[in-house]
């Protein structure tokens, strides 16, 4: 444990500070600026002799908080990398992007403020990466075993980096010119530069991991050709289907999903030329969704210097604390002001979308109502509509699952009733020797549940090649039967 006073002795809680709003709007760089090494080590040593740390099951890694938030504070750096790598591959990826449920599950979090956990997690792996101390961990030997995962961002990159050290010959399918999937193109580089991605990727290259770009699994190879070609293949190229809106006038210029806007925002960033960009410079713009993907589309028209910026969201405006319903240690459902709301716009809840209205084929304002609550279900209430001026309108609905025409016409892959890949308790689909793991089995979900299933579904695919695994496996999916949607 830590500080076995810690708690008593430092009770407030404080996270690293971020950069002023006008200076950071006018760039692309991360948000937060580094913590002060003491003032983590105190925060670190927030972490109380709980008896229990909750915090291991409100994270899907099982990793060993209390363990490295001990060797944190007491400046062990080295010993803290090695016993978070334990359990997470990236957690350069997780201290930006989770939203963090083990802080949710933190006992401390019962009666204060609970600890800073992502934070000292980033802080750690960022120290080792400053120091050297990650470096490539090739195989001793390889197994004569080859495997090809398709789809490379974090679900597909914690099953390649897993195998590639099991020494298994792994090579990585991506359509796209860059390995990352959403890491590279849709996460703003304000949440995560692109070279925190790079340098893990390097060493992955170093350790033997293999990387086709520009390929995509189905078109340019088929999936039968890739399970002939290689002795196990993994899917992993998560839930990339978007939750359409189809009310009158969606088919107005102006309208477009919230991932074909990030997209193209983050090549430009990343220096290249998008003939006829979605651009929020000096429009109003109306995002539909208050979630991470929303708030993301909101820091990216702040930057493009967009003339207003309005998020719309169906639902009630979640309570400042924990609903009665959402007890300790469940992970609940908060109002949370993101850096991008820090920096402008206006946040609307019980608003129903009616209809896209536009002059000449072009979106000019969004028809909106008041969310009423009718049987259960939400519904416009009338006479409550009106107008808001929209120059461009962003979908930030969320997906609907991966896309599955390929898949069910090559390889009989079936579905399960939610849209996504059907699978055993062992993450085999239907077809023998098919894997599927993160977004593309479990459905939308957070970047921690993508790696720890690229783990788990690395170690299944280990003990189906070899007989036994020596792998860490931290989650297993439902063992729910596989069903074809009708």
């Amino acid at each position: 444990m830590a500080d076995p006073r810690g708690f008593l002795k430092v009770r407030e809680r404080e996270t690293q500070p971020r950069r002023p709003v006008p200076v950071r709007i006018m760039d692309w760089k991360e948000v937060y600026e580094a913590q002060e090494k003491g003032v983590l080590r105190s925060q670190a040593g927030r972490c109380m002799d709980c008896g229990i740390p909750f915090c291991h099951q409100g994270c899907p890694l099982g990793n060993l908080i209390p363990e490295w938030n001990d060797l944190t504070w007491r400046d062990m750096g080295q010993e803290a990398i090695e016993r978070l790598h334990a359990t997470n591959n990236f957690p350069e990826f997780t201290g930006r992007l989770c939203p963090a449920p083990c802080e949710a599950s933190c006992v401390l979090g019962i009666n204060q403020p609970a600890v800073t956990i992502k934070q000292v997690e980033v802080s750690v792996i960022e120290e080792a990466f400053d120091q050297g101390w990650v470096t490539p961990h090739a195989p001793e030997r390889l197994s004569g075993h080859t495997i090809a995962v398709v789809g490379s961002g974090p679900a597909g990159l914690a099953v390649a980096q897993q195998l590639t050290r099991a020494g298994h010959t792994v090579a990585v399918y991506e359509r796209d010119d860059k390995i990352g999937g959403l890491l590279r193109y849709g996460i703003p580089d304000f949440k995560m530069e692109k070279q925190y991605l790079d340098r893990r990727l390097d060493q992955m290259r170093a350790e033997g991991t293999r990387f086709r770009t520009g390929i995509e699994a189905g078109k340019d190879i088929s999936w039968d050709q890739l399970r002939r070609r290689y002795d196990a293949v993994v899917i992993a190229t998560g839930a990339t289907v978007p939750r359409d809106l189809p009310l009158p006038g969606r088919e107005l210029s102006g309208v477009h999903f919230a991932m074909d806007y990030l997209v193209q925002a983050n090549r430009v960033v990343a220096g290249e030329s998008i003939p006829d960009q979605i651009d929020a410079r000096g429009k109003h713009v109306v995002i539909l969704g208050g979630g991470d993907t929303g708030a993301d589309c909101l820091g990216t028209a702040h930057r493009q210097q967009a003339a207003s910026v309005t998020t719309l969201a169906i639902g009630k405006q979640p309570p400042a604390e924990r609903a009665a319903h959402q007890p300790w240690p469940t992970f609940p459902t908060l109002f949370e002001v993101a850096s991008a709301h820090e920096e402008g716009g206006e946040r609307t809840y019980l608003a129903s979308t009616v209809e896209y209205v536009g002059e000449n084929g072009v979106v000019t304002a969004l028809k909106v109502a008041e969310t009423e609550y009718v049987d259960g279900g939400r519904v416009p209430k009338p006479g409550t509509e009106r107008e808001i001026p929209a120059d461009l309108v962003l979908l930030s609905l969320g997906f609907t699952g991966p896309e599955q025409t390929e898949l069910g016409e090559q390889v009989d892959a079936a579905f399960d009733q939610r849209g996504n890949v059907g699978r055993d308790g062992r993450y085999m689909t239907s077809a023998e020797g098919i894997f599927v793991a993160g977004d593309a089995g479990r459905g939308q979900s957070l970047i921690v549940w993508a790696i720890a299933e690229g783990r788990a579904c690395a170690a299944a695919v280990d003990e189906w090649l070899t007989g036994t695994t020596r792998l860490h496996a931290p989650v297993a999916p439902e063992d729910r039967p596989i069903a074809v949607l009708p």
